[in-house]
């Protein structure tokens, strides 16, 4: 019987091995907001099917040369604080949705976050010493919460390539509090070139490629424009012997939304739920049949479900939006 039984334990660990993970992350961004939530504001979470939910407390820089990282005030929303996470990694899992801790930093007026650069060394320590300390003190929360997943950065490309060596060290004092599974949050544009991929256990990507230049892209046409980028995407999952985590995916509901997906500007008026439906099949239909891939975030979603999203909003947020529906059923099935 012993035997028996651990053969069953071996003929498991290969098929693992050989068909990678069978359990895919079916993720929701879960924002931030000025409230506390409740059992009301994570059952539309639990009837989407999904399994996880990224949680993203913040930290502010007054501009992209500035070095200090601004947290945990009274200033900021109760959601972006150590003790909204807290509260909000609590009520989601009472439910049974796992974590990742995914803290951000926000450059006033919305600059992107990918060109922060200092113009002297002294500053360059003054940002790594205050981003050390804001990032290991969510390392803490994610260990003490048993988050399953912890988010060392989102999209701060000049950053790493100018600073590669405090990366490596930030890695290690990372791992010397938090003992989940780690990732980074790299742009679309910047995953191919992040060097310390080695050293975590997943790929993040924040899934914004151009798929499409139609004004309403057919399904076939998103599939036909992830070629080029699915391509690329597996030789870097093979590289690093890594699987593949969509730290942030989706579409706007407008007119082109496959042209240029990272745009979140407020000059896309023309409302078109086709599009955003096309293109969101066409992903889940490229990804999530891969053994190399593990799954996903949708960008993003709001705690006060009855008041988010609906059918003439152009956001991101597929709530209340016939695309919500096509999310649940793909995410039904894992």
């Amino acid at each position: 019987m012993k035997i028996y039984k651990l053969l069953i334990i071996f003929l498991f660990l290969l098929f693992q091995s050989c068909f990678g993970q069978t359990k895919k992350i079916n993720g929701l961004s879960f924002v931030a907001s000025r409230d506390t939530i409740s059992e009301k504001h994570v059952m539309p979470v639990v009837n989407i099917n999904a399994n996880y939910a990224s949680v993203m407390p913040f930290g502010f820089i007054r501009d992209l040369n500035n070095p200090v990282i601004v947290y945990n005030t009274d200033r900021q929303w109760f959601g972006e604080s150590k003790e909204g996470a807290k509260q909000y990694i609590k009520e989601l899992k009472k439910k049974g949705i796992s974590i990742m801790m995914k803290p951000h930093i926000w450059v006033w007026r919305g600059e992107f976050t990918g060109y922060i650069s200092m113009k002297n060394e002294e500053d360059w320590r003054i940002l790594e010493d205050s981003y050390t300390k804001f990032i290991l003190d969510y390392a803490e929360l994610a260990e003490d919460t048993k988050s399953e997943i912890l988010c060392i950065g989102t999209e701060l490309e000049r950053f790493i390539d100018e600073r590669p060596k405090f990366w490596n060290i930030l890695i290690s004092k990372i791992k010397e509090i938090y003992k989940g599974k780690l990732t980074y949050a790299a742009n679309w544009d910047e995953f191919k070139r992040t060097p310390f991929w080695s050293q975590l256990d997943f790929i993040g990507v924040d899934a914004y490629f151009p798929v499409s230049i139609s004004k309403t892209p057919t399904l076939e046409e998103c599939s036909e424009g992830w070629k080029q980028h699915k391509n690329l995407i597996k030789e870097i999952s093979n590289k690093y012997n890594k699987p593949i985590l969509f730290t942030e995916f989706g579409y706007r509901s407008v007119d082109f939304s496959g042209k240029e997906p990272w745009k979140s500007d407020r000059s896309l008026t023309s409302v078109n739920l086709e599009a955003q439906i096309n293109a969101t099949k066409a992903l889940f239909e490229e990804f999530w049949k891969e053994d190399w891939f593990a799954g996903g975030f949708v960008w993003k979603w709001h705690h006060d479900y009855e008041q988010s999203g609906g059918e003439n909003n152009t956001r991101f947020t597929p709530q209340n939006k016939p695309v919500e529906v096509v999310i649940k059923s793909y995410y039904s099935h894992q």
